[in-house]
């Protein structure tokens, strides 16, 4: 992103500060869609940053919708419901009512709680909703390969859906294509047993690929897409043989982003350069850094010639809060804006925001055509409705 576009959000909205590329967001969501091709539908899971549904590329059918919360932001912006699938593992009465309501396009089950509440809900409006079963892989999440079998064989019984699939996620940051490859031929056998030992056959299937982004060794853009090409042959030739939906939310968003945090103080302690920033790990969580030892993509604006080391800390009372141990910069001064790069996914999400309650921070759209909207201002995380309650 253009430094102009930084230094404008940090005058104008203030630091710290998230600013999101919407055409770098359009860009990645085509070169997946390229990628993997016409037969393949693209699902953005809006965890990873609920901010971009603002500008949502047309290459996404479905949008995924984990909690009442994201139900809320999506009917808020005035996403597209028809597109929305209502994952997530704890769905109640009221949160299946409301999603039924807003006539979601799809749910997932992830327990058999779920095929019944869904089930019942529909049953009694008198309507017939769309459901895919998600199948577990050693966590919480999905439900056991016995039980969506048993509610496949019993699927007359359940008037108010049609299962129509099946739904795959076991993690993120898959940077092997063999577990992909893996991932797929264990979907395909379950598929083929469905049919021939079920008289079954699913009419969609959405997978996470969950495929890596490289936040620390290349800051291009080239290793992730690189990946993406190699691992665009499996995904073809499964979408040849069952309809299929990818999901993700890291891949799609984490480039995009830009987290900007102003200098607010100097010292050096034991020959160490630290350096107390406005922000902090409350508001940057890059995926798999520990201690901060990792140095992510960052930069100083407006600043060249003589370097030095320096450890980026945040504002929070405790020693944990380091966003890099050491990183070498141009020198600082106070008032001096860096700009961390690859914040689009989870880090205005994931962060742990509340604590110490600093506010949160804005954020804000980017794109050629549009220029810089804002879409939030600073929040103040204060607890109560008045400083007088006790």
């Amino acid at each position: 992103m253009k430094k102009e576009i930084f230094k404008k959000a940090a005058l104008t909205l203030g630091t710290p500060c998230y600013v999101f590329d919407t055409d770098v967001f359009a860009k990645r969501a085509a070169a997946v869609k390229k990628a993997f091709g016409d037969r393949v539908g693209l699902c953005y899971s809006i965890k990873a940053n609920p901010f971009l549904l603002a500008a949502l590329p047309e290459e996404f059918s479905y949008i995924e919708v984990c909690s009442p919360g994201e139900l809320s932001i999506c009917e808020n912006v005035g996403a597209p419901l028809d597109k929305i699938i209502f994952s997530g593992v704890n769905k109640t009465e009221e949160d299946i009512e409301r999603a039924y309501t807003d006539g979601v396009a799809i749910f997932t089950a992830e327990s058999r709680l779920h095929a019944e509440l869904i089930n019942e809900c529909a049953v009694k409006n008198g309507g017939r909703v769309k459901l895919i079963l998600r199948l577990a892989h050693g966590s919480q999440f999905g439900m056991d390969k016995s039980d969506l079998l048993d509610i496949i064989d019993r699927r007359e019984q359940f008037a108010g859906v049609e299962i129509i699939g099946l739904h795959y996620f076991t993690g993120t940051q898959k940077a092997k294509v063999r577990t992909i490859e893996k991932e797929l031929a264990l979907l395909d056998e379950l598929c083929a047993e469905l049919e021939n030992e079920h008289g079954y056959k699913p009419s969609h299937i959405e997978y996470g690929t969950g495929l890596a982004v490289e936040y620390y060794k290349d800051f291009t853009e080239s290793t992730d897409i690189a990946l993406l090409e190699e691992v665009s042959e499996t995904v073809r030739a499964f979408a040849e043989k069952y309809p299929l939906t990818v999901e993700m939310g890291r891949f799609f968003a984490a480039e995009c982003g830009s987290y900007l945090t102003k200098v607010m103080d100097i010292k050096t302690t034991n020959d160490i350069n630290y350096v107390i920033c406005d922000g902090g790990i409350n508001h940057v969580n890059y995926y798999g850094q520990n201690m901060a030892m990792k140095v992510p993509p960052i930069e100083v604006l407006d600043k060249n010639g003589e370097e030095s080391d320096y450890c980026l800390c945040g504002s929070l009372c405790t020693t944990a809060d380091i966003l890099v141990r050491k990183a070498t910069l141009p020198t600082l001064e106070r008032g001096d804006i860096i700009a961390f790069s690859k914040c689009g996914a989870y880090s205005v999400a994931e962060g742990i925001a509340a604590f110490l309650s600093r506010d949160m921070p804005a954020a804000a759209l980017y794109s050629e055509k549009d220029g810089l909207t804002e879409q939030r201002g600073h929040i103040a995380t204060y607890p109560l409705n008045s400083p007088h309650r006790r």
